[in-house]
This record gives C-alpha cells, structure tokens and sequence, in this order.
C-alpha cells in the first residue's frame, strides 16, 4: 500500500530534506518516526530536495505500507506525538501503488520573505533587506525569466542533473501584510515545472543585484544567457526560502 504524506517543517534545526551520512535532515527524522508507528522501517520519497536551512509550508513525500493503514487520522496524530515541533504531519492519503512524490509532480511554488527595517518577530522568518531596493525594477527583471528555459547560471555547479531546463510559469514580487506592521514587509513567489540546487536563491540574489541598481535589467538577461553560475549574484540566505505548494493531477 502507498502512502502519501502532506507536511511542513522549519529547517533551521536540519542540513536539508535529504538523509546526509553525519547531518540530521528532515527525511531521516521522519523515517525513525513512521519506522517506531509502523513497526517497520519506512524509507520515504519527497517532492524534491531542500538545502540546509530552507523550510517548507507544504511538501510531500511517499511510502509503502506492509499492510492497510486502518486509520490515517490516528496515524496523523501518533506521528505529529513523535516529531520534533519544527516538523508537522498533515494529512496521510491514499494512493494508487504506481504515484510517485517526486516525478508525478505538475508544479512546485517557492517563496522568497523579506522585510525593510529591523524586526524582532522576523528575524528568523525573513530576510532583512535594504530599504532602498527597487521592487519594480526587480519585476522588470522578474518577468524575463518567463523568457528562459536553461538556468544553468543559477545552479549549483556538479550537480547530478541530466539537464538545467526548466519552465518557469511565474516569477514576481509582491506587498503583503505580515506579522509586523513596523515595516514594510514583501515576497517574491516562483513556480515552476522543476527547480535546480539552489535556484531560487541564486536568482533571488541576482534580482536584488538589479534592485540596487548594480546591474541592468539587460544585464539580468545576459547573465541567463551566459549559462554560467560565477556570472550571477550570490546565494541568499536559506531561513528566508519556503516551499509553498507541490502540485499533482490526482490531490
């Protein structure tokens, strides 16, 4: 029987989503927790891969079950009673034994948080930033990413990755009104088919290039195109990255 698990989890505690061999990640911790429930060990396959240090609103991953889950609520709370509170269970569903967590997923939102001033109550939420950027030259720039197919100008390098295509379907930044009303406080939200290591940060940092003005909106255009990493800006920080939604054909 197959199993998917709806969840989230603050990773500042956790080196990424993916069990490493002397780092505590999510997957790992997750694992021990169905392994002590089920009775079994219960390796689990996520939506993708996080870094170290970036959260998740919404993520999924799969397993496989010896026998029927009798009652998935219970197993809901027997689980959210084992983990740690920087990781919550939200739903167990059933699926066909053929779904798959990671390759069966149509899309996967990432949001970037910043804020304009210091804040005591985002600090560990959001990334504070100067309060001179240009949030529409950076929507400018935001909106050519749309244009593009290789990102490899914003992928780790020595990935494993067969190719750096991906298909970007929307990528800008927006207001919102947050938990301190003290400053201003903004998002910028990305979706797409798929994401490479550290894509969304790298180009979260060459947007903010643009925003202070170092570089053009051109020359945003031509560092995608150069298809190298060393030509984009730097990797922000990871406390400030959620993932926000996976998306399926069947949930």
């Amino acid at each position: 029987m197959r199993y998917f698990l709806k969840l989230s989890f603050q990773g500042a505690a956790y080196h990424g989503w993916q069990i490493q061999p002397s780092d505590v990640s999510v997957q790992e911790t997750i694992e021990k927790a169905l392994a002590m429930v089920l009775r079994h060990d219960t390796p689990i396959t996520g939506a993708g891969r996080t870094d170290a240090g970036v959260n998740a609103t919404t993520m999924y991953a799969h397993f496989d079950a010896e026998h029927p889950v009798a009652n998935l609520p219970l197993l809901v709370r027997s689980l959210n009673g084992i983990l740690p509170q920087d990781i919550a269970i939200h739903e167990v569903i059933s699926v066909d034994p053929t779904a798959h967590a990671r390759f069966d997923a149509t899309s996967r939102t990432y949001r970037y948080f910043a804020h304009t001033g210091k804040s005591p109550l985002l600090r560990q939420l959001s990334w504070q930033c100067n309060p001179r950027l240009d949030f529409d030259l950076m929507n400018e720039a935001a909106r050519h990413l749309l244009d593009y197919e290789d990102f490899t100008s914003f992928s780790k390098l020595h990935t494993d990755v067969k190719t750096n295509n991906c298909h970007i379907t929307q990528a800008h930044w927006q207001r919102y009104n947050g938990i301190d009303r003290n400053v201003e406080q903004w998002v910028f939200t990305i979706t797409a088919d798929r994401f490479l290591r550290n894509m969304v940060r790298a180009i979260v940092g060459t947007l903010v290039d643009v925003g202070m003005h170092k570089i053009t909106v051109e020359q945003f255009c031509r560092i995608i195109e150069k298809k190298d990493r060393c030509a984009a800006g730097t990797s922000m920080p990871a406390h400030a990255l959620y993932l926000y939604n996976v998306t399926y054909p069947y949930i």
